[in-house]
C-alpha cells in the first residue's frame, strides 16, 4: 500500500570526525522515501529548486519514490551545513538557508489523495493539517515535529496532531510537549492531546513505543562498530516504521493495529536508522538489499531474545 511522505528534500553540508562532504542530498522526505522504500511504494510532497541534480532525481527514482508531488520553482534548494561533536551525540549548525522552501505550500497531487498512509514529516503545523485535509482516504496519519515549532507555535501544534494516530519524536521533544521530565509520564500527557501511539527515539539507547491504556515496548539501539554519520538516523527511522506498517496494510478504521506488528515496526525502524549511520547522508541506500535489512532484523530478535 502506497505511504505519502511530505517534508523537505535538500542538500547537506557534513563534517563529522570520519571526514567531511560539501553538499550531499537530504531532507527528511528524502530519508523517510528512502527508507520506505524498501517496504512499499513511496510518494513525496516536497518543493525543490533548478538546483536539483539530475543524478539525485534518479537515485530517487531507482528506488521506486514517486515524484509526481515533487515542486520545482526557480531558486535553489533547502540547504543545511552542520558538524558533529568528536563522540557525535551532539552536532552545531552552521548555516541554515531555507531558499525554495521558505515559501513551500504543499498540493497534494489528485492521484495521490487517496493514499492511505501518511507521514508528515518536520514543517509548520498549519501546513502538516493541511495537508491532511487534502487527502480523502487516510486510513493511518503520523508526524514529526522539533522545538520550534513545539515552543513558538504550540497552540497549532496541538490543533494538528490532535488528529494523528502516531507522533514520532525524540526523547527532549517528548519532554518539552508534556512539561514532564519522566519519558512514561511524557507519553501518557501526549496521549491525552490526541495521538493513541507515541514512539520516542532515543538515538544510540533505542525507542520506546507507548499505546494509549496499552503499555509500552523498549527496543535497544543497534551497536554499530562504527557510527559514520548520523544524519537523517531519525527520519530513516520513521520511513522503516511506517513503511513496514504499509507493507502490512494495517489500518485504524474500525479496529486495532496487532501489537506484535506494532513491535516489529519499531524494530525494522531502528533497524533503518542503523543502516544509515553507515555512511555520509543517503549514500548506504545505494547499495542496501531487502535482505541486509530482513538479515538485520533477524540479528536483532537474537540478541534480544532471553
Amino acid at each position: 500500500m502506497s505511504l505519502l511522505v511530505v517534508g523537505s528534500v535538500a542538500y547537506d553540508g557534513i563534517e563529522t570526525p570520519h571526514g567531511k562532504v560539501d553538499r550531499i542530498l537530504g531532507g527528511a522526505a528524502t530519508y523517510i522515501a528512502l527508507s520506505a522504500s524498501f517496504f512499499t511504494k513511496p510518494r513525496i510532497v516536497a518543493v525543490v529548486g533548478d538546483d536539483f541534480d539530475a543524478k539525485d532525481e534518479a537515485f530517487l527514482k531507482s528506488r521506486e519514490v514517486d515524484l509526481e508531488g515533487l515542486e520545482r520553482v526557480t531558486g535553489k534548494c533547502f540547504f543545511w551545513q552542520g558538524v558533529y561533536s568528536q563522540d557525535m551525540n551532539s552536532r552545531q549548525t552552521l548555516r541554515t538557508d531555507l531558499n525554495v522552501f521558505a515559501g513551500f505550500d504543499p498540493k497534494v497531487p489528485e492521484s495521490y489523495r487517496n493514499s492511505p498512509y501518511l507521514m508528515l514529516g518536520n514543517i509548520q503545523p498549519s501546513l502538516q493539517a493541511n495537508v491532511q485535509r487534502q487527502m480523502t482516504g487516510l486510513r493511518t496519519v503520523g508526524g514529526d515535529t522539533m522545538d520550534y515549532w513545539i515552543n513558538d507555535y504550540r497552540d497549532e501544534l496541538f490543533a494538528t496532531i490532535r488528529h494523528w494516530d502516531f507522533l514520532l519524536i525524540n526523547d527532549s521533544e517528548a519532554r518539552l510537549i508534556a512539561g514532564e521530565s519522566n519519558l512514561k509520564a511524557a507519553a501518557q500527557r501526549i496521549h491525552e492531546l490526541g495521538p493513541k501511539w507515541v514512539i520516542i527515539k532515543r538515538g544510540e539507547y533505542g525507542a520506546l513505543l507507548f499505546h494509549k491504556g496499552q503499555g509500552h515496548f523498549v527496543a535497544p539501539g543497534y551497536l554499530l562498530d562504527e557510527v559514520f554519520d548520523p544524519t537523517g538516523a531519525g527520519d530513516c527511522f520513521a520511513g522503516g516504521f511506517f513503511g513496514y506498517l504499509a507493507s502490512r496494510q494495517e489500518s485504524l478504521d474500525g479496529r486495532s493495529i496487532d501489537p506484535a506488528v506494532l513491535r516489529r515496526a519499531v524494530i525494522y525502524g531502528s533497524v533503518m536508522g542503523s543502516f544509515c549511520c553507515e555512511r555520509f547522508g543517503p549514500e548506504r541506500f545505494k547499495s542496501l538489499t531487502r535482505a541486509e535489512v530482513d538479515a538485520r532484523f533477524e540479528e536483532f530478535q537474537r540478541f534480544t531474545s532471553f
